[in-house]
């Protein structure tokens, strides 16, 4: 199934009642950053959702720096954003899509069935000369009803077994030298989970900001069987989602998003850490 719209798709829905628009610019060293930008101007009729108000829950001992959001806090904010099961939805960030992909990825597991990432981002909309505004939309609230799809879930027990069993295969989304333990400019560990396999999310895009064709997906995820279980994480659950998609572009349709991650991997002492490659 394809989940990526051009913005060609999506300027001529601007004004359709069933399409609704979210943005979700963030940026991680400036947290105040995407709103600000979405204030000064944005997709006519967007709604801003924040990476850390919206789409994460508290911090805590374990599940990593980006954990999942309370869901009926969540819920409450997709209806008041005029979005139930019904309603088509467009996320779009300027961040190479991980923000919108995050969004993209925790509604399909509450069950929701037409979201969409916009192709190119925001920088992209705004260089083909299509409209922008500073007006913030008000809309008709609806009634989110979560329908949750856990099989897009892998909790840190069914990752722990992932390496000890080779029940799944794990891919580790991070830039190279963060996966071979060369740098870790974020988290207090260097290294990768033992026996994943590094495949940088970032590639899943061209050389001018655009997704990859889903013929082009299926290059890069080569050495993964199409019948396997697969385990996407990165640094902590956010840019492991781009990747989820491009499996979904792909054809695979046993992709699970370990959301903790990296962060919450390293959070448990007694877990085993690699370093250079497998």
């Amino acid at each position: 199934m394809k989940y990526i719209v051009s913005s060609e798709w999506l300027v001529d829905r601007l004004d359709d009642d069933n399409v609704r628009i979210i943005d979700c610019r963030f940026y991680l060293g400036d947290s105040l950053r995407g709103m600000e930008e979405y204030i000064r101007d944005h997709i006519p009729n967007a709604l801003y959702f924040d990476l850390e108000k919206d789409l994460s829950g508290k911090v805590q001992a374990h599940g990593g720096r980006h954990p999942l959001p309370d869901f009926s806090e969540l819920a409450t904010k997709l209806s008041a954003a005029g979005i139930d099961q019904q309603t088509t939805v467009v996320a779009y960030d300027d961040q190479g899509g991980a923000m919108a992909a995050r969004f993209w990825w925790l509604l399909r597991y509450l069950g929701h069935r037409h979201v969409y990432v916009l192709d190119g981002g925001y920088t992209k909309w705004k260089e083909t000369g299509y409209p922008t505004t500073e007006a913030i939309v008000s809309v008709k609230e609806r009634t989110f009803i979560p329908q949750y799809e856990p099989s897009l879930l892998a909790t840190v027990e069914e990752v722990r077994k992932a390496m000890e069993e080779a029940t799944a295969v794990l891919v580790d989304s991070r830039e190279r030298n963060r996966y071979l333990g060369v740098e870790e400019p974020i988290d207090r560990v260097a290294g990768h989970i033992p026996g994943a396999k590094h495949i940088f999310w970032k590639d899943s895009l061209t050389d001018d900001g655009f997704w990859k064709e889903p013929s082009e997906q299926e290059k890069r995820f080569a050495a993964l069987p199409k019948d396997a279980r697969i385990i996407v994480y990165c640094g902590s659950g956010v840019t492991a989602c781009p990747n989820v998609l491009a499996l979904s572009e792909a054809g695979y349709t046993n992709v699970q998003l370990y959301v903790g991650s990296w962060s919450d991997w390293i959070s448990y002492p007694e877990h085993p850490i690699a370093t250079g490659e497998n």
